[in-house]
């Protein structure tokens, strides 16, 4: 444990460095909230359109904002693989776990600080200020984990350059697309909500829609899934990261 403390703090250094990414990663979620809220603003009564309101909109556009975690994952570690310095480290006594663990704990509190600034910019949007806020960004933690996941297997199996189509442009529009931030999948149904509900990221955000509202008994009836994913591919990334290292 020591040794994966050891080298957070270091990639907690190199995620310092590249203040362009974390200000990218706060910003984009506040002007999406804004834009949003203003097209909410324009919708008449009669329509009865609520999706954009900001008690269904914030929890969505917080797990939304999640999913660049993930390039920022794959990045640092394709960077990391393609210098020499994890070749150093891989004559040190760190296992794959230890690397995975060193790689993951840096990004935890970048995800807070994502969530707490999203739901900051939602407060002074018109979000009703509640205790439910900070439950919410504990409910996040299960999806803040399958994306780092995520971005490390990337970041482990494909280049620097071939992350950032990846992670940058497949993952956040399936995250987009598939977790009913934009137009309501019940709406759609059939193999598409199906499909939805399989993966992740629709079920992250009504496990923190139903936290946002105060619906304690909803959170696990969708979380529990989020939590399968994010054990299964936080494994595969272990699994993945040992053989690599194996090979070198």
């Amino acid at each position: 444990m020591k040794r994966a403390l050891c080298f957070a703090k270091r990639n907690l250094k190199e995620m310092v460095r590249d203040p362009l990414s974390l200000f990218f990663g706060i910003a984009f979620p506040i002007l999406l909230l804004v834009l949003l809220s203003i097209i909410n603003g324009s919708i008449p009564e009669e329509a009865h359109m609520d999706l954009f309101e900001m008690q269904k909109l914030a929890p969505g556009i917080g797990v939304f904002s999640l999913s660049f975690i993930a390039l920022f994952a794959a990045l640092l570690i394709s960077k990391d693989r393609g210098s020499s310095f994890l070749l150093r480290l891989y004559t040190s006594p760190m296992t794959g776990s230890n690397f995975i663990l060193g790689y993951l704990l840096p990004f935890l509190p970048m995800a807070a600080a994502q969530m707490i600034v999203c739901f900051g910019a939602a407060v002074i949007l018109g979000l009703p200020l509640s205790g439910n806020l900070l439950l919410c960004i504990a409910v996040s933690l299960p999806i803040t984990v399958v994306n780092i996941a995520i971005g490390l297997i990337c970041g482990t199996c494909l280049s620097e350059k071939a992350v950032g189509g990846v992670c940058g442009a497949l993952l956040t529009n399936l995250s987009a697309w598939l977790s009913g931030i934009w137009f309501s999948l019940d709406l759609i149904g059939g193999a598409f909500r199906t499909v939805a509900y399989v993966l992740p990221f629709a079920n992250a955000v009504d496990a923190c829609r139903a936290a946002m509202d105060g619906r304690y008994a909803d959170i696990l009836g969708t979380l529990w899934i989020v939590c399968a994913w994010a054990v299964g591919l936080l494994t595969v990334a272990i699994v993945i990261y040992t053989q690599k290292m194996k090979q070198k």
